[in-house]
């Protein structure tokens, strides 16, 4: 069957447990759960309403992913208040960002092969490896910053350490409690901080970052074993969330994007 509208209920039996990870992905894409949440409401609509089809010959999540990034390429800046008179997301990343950063989302938080980003994208694998090494190089390009770790696992930590000093980074320090992660950052305020949920005392890590984003303005990447707990629709969201155990690249694309818009 060729792309075609499909029903309500069909959407929701065949693409509903692939809605959590095209917030995530469309959260990474503009910078903010607002503005991510927002385009997925709206390409959701549109795909009930029938203003938009879906392949079926794609398998669910790639085909929603397609959907969903054709909508953007093609009238995403559309999407916001144009009343307000400010710039979006949408417009710092088409004046910025190029399409490798879409294909580098795509295989470094959402673990699509480059076979599965040329479908999403709509070209063919060769080009998907070519914009992948793009984005590559271009991350080498970001911006540098000190960070603050939040968490509670020594190796983990050792991990995470290892792998922000290769991307040129300095780790101001690690800590093990919410106590100790306001502390710190109280002390040298952080670039960014990269948060556990679940620490050694029995605190949690999302209080810890409440507490620092009381005191300024600083962006966030949490990584957790459990990412369905900050994914819930419930209450604010984070827009940058890695799953345990992690993949360097997704650490790598997180910092990028939470870099970019932030700065």
């Amino acid at each position: 069957m060729t792309e075609q509208g499909i029903t309500h209920v069909s959407l929701v039996d065949t693409y509903a447990p692939f809605l959590p990870y095209l917030r995530r992905f469309s959260r990474a894409l503009t910078g903010s759960q607002q503005d991510g949440d927002r385009y997925v409401r709206t390409a959701l609509e549109a795909l009930v309403a029938g203003d938009v089809a879906i392949s079926e010959q794609l398998a669910p999540r790639t085909a929603l992913y397609r959907m969903f990034l054709g909508i953007w390429n093609s009238s995403g800046a559309q999407l916001e208040d144009a009343a307000e008179g400010k710039e979006t997301p949408a417009d710092r990343i088409r004046r910025l960002t190029p399409v490798s950063r879409q294909a580098f989302l795509l295989s470094a938080l959402e673990g699509l092969s480059a076979q599965e980003i040329g479908q999403v994208m709509d070209v063919d694998t060769a080009e998907a490896q070519a914009l992948l090494a793009t984005a590559e190089a271009d991350i080498e390009k970001e911006l540098r910053t000190n960070v603050l770790i939040i968490e509670d696992e020594p190796i983990i930590a050792a991990d995470i350490e290892e792998l922000v000093a290769s991307l040129g980074h300095t780790v101001d320090g690690i800590a093990a409690t919410q106590t100790e992660a306001v502390a710190m950052a109280k002390h040298k305020r952080p670039g960014i901080v990269l948060a556990d949920i679940q620490l050694a005392d029995g605190s949690s890590g999302i209080d810890a970052v409440d507490d620092i984003l009381g005191e300024y303005d600083v962006p966030v990447i949490f990584i957790t074993a459990f990412p369905e707990r900050l994914l819930t629709g419930d209450k604010p969201e984070p827009a940058y969330l890695i799953s345990k155990p992690f993949n360097p690249e997704n650490v790598k694309a997180a910092i990028s994007q939470a870099l970019f818009f932030h700065g």
